[in-house]
């Protein structure tokens, strides 16, 4: 696509931006049912197009891709008609003869940047909010997942008329084109390296972000888990799409009482569900691959490093370069300081440290950077507070993993470097709406007694009643 194209795609938007964000919450919704109507359709080619990307098994893109987005689009068809009627609020009583609501409208023209690793569920949720709450819309999803990517345009090209929502391909140099364009609001999925350079490109337009980012998100298996439950539960979390998710478990602290057995209990789950040994595990249809060569070798890198450091392989750690396969790995012995707890893995590998001070693990965590999520595995509630009450993260799940993203009567977002602001459900459409403060004055009112001259009685009179409320 041409930077002339481009442009000219802004430019039809933005002559379009206040029909449609005038427009009527029916028309609103049938535009939300035409959609649910085109991902139904191309369904079919999208389970291909996640095989021929990266090996998405097609049962894990139906639960994480597209499952996800058709009760997105229910959920908010359902309970828009609630959304966006304005919210009545108290009027204090110095403001006596008006009324006070909070309107919501479209902030306009946005822009939706989304990330490889779940190339359709980031890019098509945040849109259903965005055309909820009455925007106009360019997305640019990501080049690396140029199948999937594909569908999506024809999908939106079925649903949208292109001065409503319109998909922009390319490389970098497109993505870095749109950045440069005053939008009103940009959503961006991926890395804390690019939503920095998002957010000052964003700065010079002064236009309004969210950043969904990512982290170390840990996992923290206390003395009192139940192992037989939790284990299969990370292991699920840990490995699904090749642990190419943002909020999968970044890392593992096992109280040492039961270290031995988690270790004992999580490669008897991994050999029941990828196969006992290798050649089971890479012709087994159940495991993405990794996205790209580029990205193997790090992750290759980062166990070798590890290893040579004194961390110990309880399993994997074996790969196919060809076909960017790597077998679920998981670490013992892991240290602070060992290169896999450097940076967000982003693969399927899972790092198991040891711990018996339970302050100790909260003090490491507050070291860190803020993470996505946190994952606490313990059937005692005052653990539970604790953890709570003295970590910060976008999100906390006890006794499971990831399961929060599914809930779209929760916010889903970060903290600090793992995102700013938040979507899903009602939280995405305030996420792409300005909330406009509207008061009305009637006839008669306390402010008029405050007007200049100020030395009439009338004004004393008013100060005098402003004192005596205000006590």
């Amino acid at each position: 696509m041409t930077r002339e194209e481009i442009i000219n795609i802004f430019e039809i938007q933005k002559k379009n931006r206040w029909v449609v964000a005038n427009s009527s919450t029916q028309r609103r919704i049938l535009r939300l049912q035409k959609l649910r109507e085109a991902v139904i359709k191309f369904e079919a080619e999208l389970y291909p197009a996640f095989a021929r990307d990266f090996g998405k098994p097609t049962t894990e893109a139906e639960i994480t891709e597209v499952y996800p987005v058709l009760e997105e689009i229910k959920f908010t068809i359902r309970h828009l008609k609630n959304w966006t009627k304005p919210k009545r609020v108290p009027t204090p009583l110095p403001l006596i003869g008006s009324r006070s609501q909070i309107r919501y409208e479209a902030k306009g023209q946005v822009l939706i940047m989304g990330p490889w690793n779940y190339p359709f569920n980031l890019v098509m949720t945040p849109l259903v909010s965005a055309v909820a709450a009455g925007n106009v819309v360019v997305l640019r999803p990501s080049n690396k997942t140029q199948n999937v990517a594909s569908v999506i345009k024809a999908i939106i090209q079925h649903a949208f008329p292109a001065d409503e929502v319109a998909v922009v391909g390319g490389d970098t140099s497109i993505a870095d084109l749109l950045l440069e364009m005053p939008f009103d609001h940009i959503f961006f999925t991926g890395s804390p390296r690019i939503g920095r350079k998002i957010m000052a490109s964003a700065a010079k337009n002064l236009s309004s972000v969210t950043l969904e980012l990512g982290g170390k998100s840990p996992a923290i298996v206390h003395k009192d888990a139940h192992l037989d439950v939790i284990v299969d539960r990370l292991v699920w979390a840990s490995f699904l799409n090749a642990g190419q998710t943002c909020v999968a478990p970044d890392y593992v602290f096992v109280h040492k009482d039961i270290e031995l057995e988690f270790q004992k209990k999580i490669k008897a789950r991994i050999e029941a569900v990828f196969g006992s040994n290798y050649s089971e595990r890479e012709q087994g249809m159940d495991m993405a691959r990794v996205i790209d060569p580029l990205s193997l070798n790090r992750l290759q890198n980062l166990i070798s490093s590890s290893l040579a450091s004194g961390a110990k392989l309880l399993c994997g750690g074996n790969a196919n370069a060809e076909t960017r396969f790597l077998e679920p790995t998981v670490l013992t012995g892991v240290q602070a300081e060992h290169a896999i707890m450097s940076e967000e893995i982003f693969g399927p590998i899972m790092p198991v440290l040891s711990y018996e001070d339970i302050d100790k693990v909260i003090q490491y965590i507050r070291s860190h950077d803020k993470p996505l999520a946190l994952y606490l595995f313990s059937q005692s509630e005052k653990i539970h507070e604790k953890f709570l009450s003295e970590t910060t993260s976008g999100a906390v799940v006890i006794n499971h993993a990831i399961i929060h993203v599914g809930n779209p009567y929760l916010p889903f977002g970060g903290a600090g470097t793992s995102g700013l602001g938040n979507y899903h459900g009602f939280y995405g459409f305030k996420t792409f709406s300005h909330e406009k403060a509207v008061i009305k004055q009637g006839r008669l009112g306390l402010s008029t007694g405050l007007f200049p001259p100020y030395a009439r009685w009338q004004v004393r009179a008013a100060l005098f009643l402003l004192r005596w409320l205000s006590r």
